[in-house]
């Protein structure tokens, strides 16, 4: 009889029985974080906005038409009104955060992946190869971010998959250093050993056993990863260093119009800016109910 097999009080086996139980404690701390749940439900709302909204408010974000230009909310049937070009302001906002979204989630996953196995193994093998490194990790840190983007931005021609592995270049430095801590205290468990002594290898030990049991504090990096990449997006936007027109993004939606609040166009400004920090917030919300959910202190009976 295999320890997974082994009959557990309450009946049927300890494999059968933990992992639903583990899942169901894990769903319901999160459940019990109202802002975590917001969070979820603003984010469901804003990319269903973005990416199922064109279809059944299609607009035409490609051709101008300056007679329609800076039309108020409600006017002639355009429910944000018009920006200055006569773009459909409720369609730009729905394409633009489609660009958003998409550069942001790709870039922040990409950034979690590839500082997730930096720190890993920088964590697992330690000695001269930890320090190098992260020597490497700090360097790069001591760097202003925005900076490096800037720079790098300025440099070559921003594209969707450019833009994407512009800001992954800088974003994963957080989780690389975040992860070696954890690596460092995994490396020294007793089933890490066990593996040792069986033959396993440094690459069985970092893709089978660090990895994996850090998966929570890589998940709720993710969310906070793709957080911050939303905002580079927009930080880029704003500086005029994004997706060439007539591709949008909320960054560059808030720059094409900061120079009409002077006369009153509220509606370049709002739209993007309450989108940007509703899409920000709801994914911290989310990183801290997740963060909740896999904090073993909090799943115990």
């Amino acid at each position: 009889m295999t320890a997974a097999e082994l009959p557990v009080p309450g009946g049927g086996t300890g494999a059968a029985t933990a992992t639903p139980s583990l899942a169901r404690r894990t769903a319901a701390v999160f459940a019990r974080n109202k802002l975590a749940l917001a969070g979820t439900v603003v984010l469901v709302g804003l990319l269903a906005l973005c990416f199922l909204g064109p279809l059944f408010h299609p607009t035409d974000q490609v051709h101008t038409d300056l007679a329609r230009a800076n039309l108020a909310p409600g006017t002639g049937g355009h429910l944000l009104g018009t920006t200055d070009l006569g773009y459909d302001m409720l369609g730009r906002l729905m394409y633009g955060g489609r660009t958003s979204l998409e550069v942001g989630l790709a870039a922040g996953l990409l950034a979690t992946l590839f500082g997730t196995v930096y720190g890993a193994v920088a964590g697992y093998f330690g000695g001269w190869l930890d320090a190098a490194m992260m020597r490497i990790t700090d360097a790069a840190l001591a760097i202003p971010a925005l900076f490096l983007l800037v720079v790098v931005a300025a440099i070559v021609t921003p594209s969707k998959p450019v833009l994407i592995l512009i800001i992954a270049s800088v974003a994963w430095l957080s989780p690389a250093r975040l992860i070696r801590g954890e690596a460092l205290a995994l490396r020294s468990r007793d089933y890490v050993h066990a593996m040792r002594l069986m033959g396993g290898g440094g690459g069985r030990a970092v893709f089978r056993h660090i990895v994996p049991n850090a998966l929570g504090t890589v998940v709720v990096n993710a969310t906070f990863q793709i957080a911050d990449a939303i905002l580079y997006v927009a930080y880029l936007s704003f500086l005029g260093l994004s997706i060439p027109p007539p591709a949008a993004d909320w960054g560059s939606m808030l720059s094409a119009g900061i120079t009409y609040t002077q006369v009153g166009h509220w509606w370049l400004i709002f739209p993007p800016g309450i989108a940007i920090v509703l899409v920000v917030a709801a994914f911290n919300f989310i990183g801290d109910g997740l963060r909740d959910a896999f904090d073993v202190r909090l799943r115990k009976d």
